[in-house]
């Protein structure tokens, strides 16, 4: 009974001592996120950064907001999409709505013979914002020997999610060094923040572009260079599916005014009060049980798809 004792002790303090662990954690997170905001921070970015803004995947979904947003921002827009038709009525939308000027650049990001055009159509513009958007996801969660046309997939997922990063910034980062100033952001995802198993390809390039990011700012950000990882959850674009908005699921244009505003004050973002929360709660499920619920969740959503192909 007596050597009980201590053990109940020792419990109760380890109990005592995680639960205090937790609600620092969260009242941290709570903190952060007024601050951002709460306070009512406008974005931090704009013309003083150089006049021109270059988003990549910029007709559709987040990539489109962005491109609106530094426009409303008083920023030139160069626009950097496959389709030249969806470029022009994009630009056109924006010269008309922001009186802002545009620049289009129709690129194929799944070829890797783009970038001497890219550069060449850049040359001479003063760009203080990069925002690398353009990115591929699965059709459906899948294993990965039975990823249809994996070969491929590997490859375009690779080429679209990672080399594109990598090969803009190597060509907007010189520009930005030399001014001593400028901001990059990168689209990365949550699903690049923990491993996602039935998204395994997209997830860990996903984390590339999170680890790329962080390690840009740090050798940079004595040149006056600010380097953001943006990591949403789900936001209702086509690129992921979803049509319909919820207190979890911003539209796209919710979404960027809200991850704009931490600019300047967080190399790394959940973008959206709402991703924040679920980002610091899923930082607190031990990696099993998360690997678990992760298997689970992308099984059923599997198994949805599947039956509604077979129906189709």
């Amino acid at each position: 009974m007596e050597s009980a004792l201590p053990a109940a002790g020792f419990l109760y303090w380890v109990g005592a001592g995680t639960v205090a662990y937790l609600a620092l954690r969260i009242s941290y997170s709570l903190f952060t996120a007024f601050q951002i905001w709460g306070l009512g921070h406008e974005p931090r970015v704009g013309p003083g950064l150089g006049e021109w803004a270059v988003v990549t995947g910029s007709t559709d979904g987040i990539g489109k907001s962005y491109a609106e947003e530094l426009a409303r921002c008083g920023m030139k827009v160069v626009l950097i999409s496959r389709s030249q038709d969806k470029l022009n009525q994009v630009s056109s939308e924006i010269r008309e709505k922001f009186k802002v000027e545009t620049k289009t650049i129709a690129a194929d990001f799944a070829s890797e013979d783009i970038y001497d055009k890219i550069k060449t159509s850049l040359a001479g513009l003063k760009i203080g914002v990069l925002v690398n958007n353009v990115g591929v996801a699965y059709e459906y969660p899948e294993f990965f020997l039975d990823i249809p046309d994996l070969d491929n997939t590997i490859k375009k997922m690779i080429i679209v999610n990672v080399l594109s990063v990598c090969k803009m910034t190597r060509l907007v980062l010189p520009g930005m060094v030399e001014r001593s100033k400028g901001v990059i952001l990168n689209i990365s995802s949550a699903s690049g923040m923990y491993p996602v198993p039935l998204l395994t390809i997209y997830s860990a390039t996903k984390a590339f572009v999170d680890f790329f990011s962080q390690c840009i700012h740090e050798e940079y950000k004595s040149k006056g260079i600010f380097v953001q990882s943006v990591l949403p959850f789900f936001v209702a674009t086509k690129l992921a599916k979803i049509r319909k908005t919820s207190l979890t699921i911003p539209s796209s244009e919710a979404y960027v005014k809200s991850a704009l505003k931490t600019v300047g004050l967080t190399t790394r973002t959940n973008g959206y009060p709402i991703h924040s929360l679920m980002g610091v709660f899923a930082s607190m499920v031990p990696s099993w049980l998360y690997m678990k619920m992760s298997m689970r969740m992308g099984m059923s959503t599997r198994a949805r798809y599947l039956k509604k192909v077979k129906k189709n």
